[in-house]
């Protein structure tokens, strides 16, 4: 049993400290939502009333947090409470820099420290199936990945510093690119009289196949369980996907890497934010490709 603070209790990270309670580990938790914590409550997280008291003689620290501030943030808070030696996990999405930064913070501390980002969204949360994509030394490492596999069914170790986040931010740029060019190919074979099982039955066993497609296909019937069926109520919402782009593309920026299709797939789904449907699925983006009144009006 290792004695875990978790910071961050919500949509994510609320299941993910439930399942670290599930594998018989002691887990206090604090986030500022009464909601939030009232949740984690119910699942054997022991709330605390600040990260100070959270965080004090604790093993591992976990922070799931929205965005980079707020990662700076708590982290700076939190380590004038740790002890020297523990160890410090950050699954938020955030960029490389800020990511690096507080690699930084913990070092000064004496603390071990890994970036962990995930995929998997809610679902995968819930039912501790995330992919953790992780940056930091091997030692660090070592020493939380059986608490990772607590909570996703593939760990891995990408490299040094901020190479979790890398990772995350290339794949999410695929991503977002795919399921761009899976929407306009629905709304092609639309216009061109295609049924929508017809493309899915071509295109899922043919070159076009992708998770886009075959997991979350974003029109109504071929995938069962994928958003489009619920009214495209979000595994992962448009907003939280035009971050991702976001950070690849200033990412891309940073590095000089050429990527125009990642930069189109910004613009889109910052144009149907603006509409406002950030709260929807991604996958929701057909609408807008269609020109849809409901789209063009929000």
């Amino acid at each position: 049993m290792t004695k875990i603070a978790f910071i961050g209790l919500g949509n994510m990270g609320g299941p993910m400290a439930a399942n670290l309670v599930k594998a018989g580990h002691a887990v206090t938790g604090f986030d500022l939502s009464e909601a939030s914590r009232n949740a984690a409550a119910k699942t054997g997280v022991s709330v605390a009333g600040s990260i100070a008291q959270a965080v004090r003689e604790m093993e591992c620290v976990i922070t799931m947090l929205p965005a980079s501030a707020h990662v700076l943030y708590v982290w700076d808070e939190l380590l004038g409470f740790v002890d020297p030696g523990t160890l410090l996990i950050d699954s938020s999405t955030i960029d490389v820099e800020s990511a690096r930064k507080v690699h930084g913070f913990a070092e000064k501390a004496g603390c071990p420290s890994l970036d962990a980002p995930v995929s998997g969204g809610t679902a995968g949360a819930a039912a501790a199936t995330l992919t953790f994509m992780v940056g930091g030394s091997e030692g660090a490492f070592s020493r939380g990945k059986h608490l990772l596999e607590a909570m996703g069914k593939k760990i891995v170790h990408c490299g040094d510093a901020g190479a979790g986040q890398a990772a995350k931010i290339c794949n999410n740029m695929i991503l977002g690119v795919s399921m761009a060019a899976v929407c306009e190919a629905f709304v092609l074979a639309e216009r061109l009289g295609l049924s929508h099982q017809a493309l899915f039955d071509v295109a899922s066993t043919s070159s076009g196949q992708c998770w886009s497609l075959t997991t979350y296909c974003p029109v109504p019937g071929p995938v069962p369980t994928s958003p489009a069926n619920g009214g495209y109520k979000p595994g992962f919402a448009a907003s939280l996907m035009l971050k991702d782009l976001k950070l690849s593309q200033q990412a891309a920026s940073a590095s000089g890497a050429a990527t125009p299709m990642g930069a189109q797939a910004t613009q889109l789904y910052s144009l149907f934010e603006k509409l406002g449907h950030g709260a929807e699925d991604f996958s929701a983006l057909i609408h807008l490709l269609r020109g849809n009144e409901e789209a063009k009006e929000g």
